[in-house]
């Protein structure tokens, strides 16, 4: 893994070679990476920095911070920590998951030509098609767990491919490994937006992603409590363009975002266990539910990617979807649950439900949500940290 380092600033860089050596294991370095006690204190936490300025020695001379939309201490902190989780050398933090999309598509100039997965998130979809469009960008969406599909809609224009895998909400995946191939061969940016996964479970540089996105208000927050987005990625040009829109666009993650977002990933692999384990349960109870019609898990055997899920990715993580018949059946369910909470997002330790037809991915025209599965009798589950037992007696109560 290449040594994680600050480009901004000497005086904001790297572990301490003390404890740099100690950290190997998963759980460590989400603990400790890109993190050291407070010089001045002591204290073991990453200090919230909300400062706007920093005082200069002289003009040019400083400590390595000048102005704290370019450069946050506690932002540092948490831009490191995350490039560590992903075995990326580089890390960006950004106020939302869509910012740090809208940085990725300035790689791109007017009249490129994008691949992108055909079942992406809804603010995906609406700023592909509504807002880059209008910017000289053009689109084809293609099921991109058909390589020779994406193959074909290579145009000489395309310079980028775009993968949601797995896909919100209906889980399809996309082989990591075979997709970094073709990008390489056609040399396209093969980016990833990892956040149903979380790095815990999948690392797509690993398998040749050139970039991976996350909204880290998912499972690397995974309080439900703070917005934010992230970018790792491992190329230098493509850090050096990103750093730079980053601080020229402004749209960057606040101090105190930044430390919740520290707060959260020490104990992301608690928690993504935890998400696993309880998925699975309350899949299987839902496979065998005779008012559950179909169950989209990857960690069901069912699953028709069910061993691709498990060669690119070391846990199945705690999304589903399931399909109950029709839409007046799925809002009589969303109405009776008592545990699980109707409300958009995921990857907060409490479980939510949602109906992506007329909540996440409402702006998608109702055409192409039926060709790609989000039928209105579709619910999405994030399953959370609860006891599964008591997920699924929820969830049996409002079926029956």
């Amino acid at each position: 893994m290449p040594e994680l380092i600050c480009h901004d600033s000497n005086a904001a860089c790297g572990l301490a070679a003390s404890r740099r050596a100690t950290v190997k294991g998963y759980s460590t370095k989400a603990i400790h990476a890109g993190q050291e006690p407070d010089p001045t204190t002591g204290a073991i936490i990453t200090p919230i920095y909300q400062t706007s300025t920093y005082i200069q020695e002289a003009v040019g001379v400083h400590k390595g911070y000048d102005y704290a939309r370019t450069i946050n201490p506690t932002r540092v902190a948490v831009e490191r920590n995350i490039a560590a989780l992903e075995n990326g050398a580089y890390g960006l933090a950004f106020a939302s998951g869509m910012a740090a999309i809208t940085a990725v598509m300035s790689l791109l100039k007017s009249g490129e030509h994008v691949i992108a997965s055909r079942n992406v998130y809804g603010g995906t979809f609406r700023l592909f098609d509504m807002v880059l469009t209008r910017q000289g960008l053009s689109f084809t969406w293609v099921d991109t767990s058909d390589l020779a599909s994406v193959a074909d809609a290579i145009r000489p224009q395309t310079r980028m491919l775009y993968v949601e895998t797995p896909t919100n909400p209906t889980m399809v995946l996309t082989d990591l490994a075979a997709a970094s191939r073709l990008a390489r061969e056609r040399d396209l940016i093969l980016v990833v937006d990892n956040t149903f996964m979380s790095p815990y479970f999948q690392r797509p540089l690993d398998h040749g992603a050139a970039i991976v996105v996350h909204s880290t208000t998912k499972y690397l927050n995974g309080h439900s409590d703070s917005i934010g987005g992230a970018i790792v990625c491992n190329e230098a040009t493509h850090y050096e363009w990103l750093k730079f829109i980053q601080n020229s666009s402004g749209a960057i993650l606040s101090p105190f975002d930044s430390w919740l977002l520290l707060r959260g990933t020490k104990t992301l692999a608690l928690r993504m266990e935890k998400h696993n384990s309880n998925a699975m349960i309350v899949a299987q109870f839902l496979a065998k539910h005779p008012a559950v019609t179909k169950v989209n898990y990857p960690g069901l055997a069912s699953h028709p990617q069910h061993e691709l899920a498990g060669r690119q990715a070391s846990g199945f993580g705690g999304m589903i979807s399931f399909d109950v018949g029709d839409g007046a059946r799925a809002r009589e369910l969303l109405k009776t649950v008592r545990l699980c909470t109707l409300a958009e997002s995921l990857g907060g330790v409490e479980t939510l439900i949602c109906h992506p037809a007329m909540m996440t991915h409402a702006i998608v025209p109702a055409e192409v949500r039926e060709e790609l599965g989000i039928t209105d009798g579709l619910v999405r589950l994030s399953v959370g940290c609860e006891d599964a037992e008591d997920i699924v007696d929820d969830l049996a109560t409002a079926l029956a």
